[in-house]
């Protein structure tokens, strides 16, 4: 659950990120109202914790689970 969280709180971040990029447009600011605002730095923080946990998944190893539908295996990773 926690993994999800994360990788939601990472897109919304890069969504953010490439709506700068491209046009200078600060979604979160925006919404938030402005750069400075305690919301604003919430959600920025949140973002950048979000992006130290999911650099975990490089490290992760693959679960193998069995399925007692199918009766095969599959690899996940969350």
């Amino acid at each position: 659950m926690l993994d999800k969280i994360a990788l939601t709180l990472l897109i919304i971040g890069g969504i953010n990120w490439g709506s700068v990029g491209l046009f200078q447009f600060d979604i979160v600011a925006w919404i938030c109202g402005g750069q400075t605002g305690i919301v604003s730095r919430i959600i920025y923080a949140l973002v950048g914790l979000s992006a130290l946990w999911c650099v975990t998944f490089l490290f992760r190893e693959r679960a193998v689970t069995d399925t007692p539908d199918k009766g095969e295996l599959s690899h996940d990773t969350m």
